[in-house]
């Protein structure tokens, strides 16, 4: 196993009894937190956290590998954040952090964990002016079977409250906003359309929002932009057609 050690990258991860999305929720790790991997599972990483000894499964893409100088530093100098929230801007964007999250002791403008540096920001939101830039707020909210909030969404939450603000009201789940709206061919795709995406078994499990005419954002274990092209999502981290496209259609 080539993953001893990581950190939980996500503001506040879901850790599950079963490998599993629908499994119960036993704990939730905050961003900081270290684990030591014990087992994998197909998708799922069987984590031992090293703040309370807390055992559980988690989704991989919620965690970064650590080195063990990296772990062993990164450990000494753990301190609690006390403020209600704290924005950073990562390797990924800017992310909200809650209170409770770790940070190192000496932290002021920027810190690091691993190979990953982190700068706090102090910013005042703006009202975004379209549906794309109000979805690109959620970059990072990590993925949460059932959420609907910057702290946990899922793949059809996330469309639902980003249409929402712009008074469109879709229906919940994938499969039931798939028969929303118009039809588009996939030569006549642009930003804003929404795509969905079909399971092995034939049913619709996954929708996202086009950034443009190549690139999509969704909730896949966090909020991310990938790219988009006939066969689907393709991931930008290591180009894997991770969802079947089914259909594009728009509102």
């Amino acid at each position: 196993m080539s993953r001893i050690h990581a950190f939980c990258k996500a503001s506040i991860a879901p850790v599950r009894a079963e490998a599993s999305d629908r499994s119960e929720l036993v704990t939730q790790l905050l961003f900081g937190e270290l684990v030591e991997i014990t087992e994998v599972q197909d998708n799922w990483l069987k984590i031992r956290s090293f703040m309370d000894g807390y055992e559980g499964w988690m989704d991989p893409k919620q965690l970064q590998d650590l080195r063990e100088k990296e772990f062993s530093r990164w450990l000494d100098g753990l301190v609690v954040e006390h403020s209600e929230f704290r924005i950073v801007e990562g390797p990924e964007g800017k992310q909200i952090l809650p209170k409770g999250f770790f940070r190192p002791a000496d932290a002021d403008e920027t810190f690091t964990i691993g190979k990953s540096t982190y700068s706090f920001l102090n910013e005042e939101e703006e009202m975004p002016t379209s549906r794309i830039d109000f979805a690109q707020s959620y970059l990072n909210a990590p993925y949460l079977w059932g959420g609907k909030t910057m702290f946990g969404v899922d793949c059809s939450g996330l469309m639902q409250q980003v249409h929402r603000v712009f008074n469109y009201q879709l229906p919940r789940d994938a499969s039931q906003q798939v028969e929303m709206g118009l039809e588009i061919d996939f030569e006549d795709r642009e930003a804003g359309d929404l795509a969905f995406f079909i399971s092995d078994s034939g049913t619709i499990h996954h929708v996202g929002l086009l950034v443009n005419k190549d690139e999509i954002i969704h909730a896949h274990g966090y909020v991310r932009i990938d790219d988009f092209n006939s066969r689907g999502i393709i991931r930008k981290i290591d180009e894997v057609n991770s969802h079947k496209l089914h259909s594009i259609k728009r509102l």
